[in-house]
């Protein structure tokens, strides 16, 4: 049986809102995954505190790395479905 290698482009999806604690620990944890073909999709939902500003940080170091803002707080399904 032929061995292959895993190509596919992987998806990871997360809604935002008000997570600026939880952010840095969410982003290492994506950036230290061995498959390198992933993009990581932050949908912020009106957050009132810095998210959109870590996520721009982290943004401008690696391509993989998008984010999408609402203009109006919708929920984590609106989110999610927006991504």
């Amino acid at each position: 049986m032929k061995k292959t290698k895993l190509n596919n482009l992987v998806s990871i999806i997360t809604p935002v809102h008000n997570s600026k604690k939880f952010l840095d620990d969410c982003m290492s944890s994506v950036l230290a995954q061995t498959h390198e073909r992933w993009e990581h999709i932050l949908v912020d939902d009106c957050s009132t505190d810095e998210s959109s500003k870590i996520i721009r940080a982290y943004a401008a170091k690696d391509a993989r790395i998008k984010l999408i803002l609402l203009s109006k707080n919708s929920g984590a399904g609106v989110a999610r479905n927006t991504a």
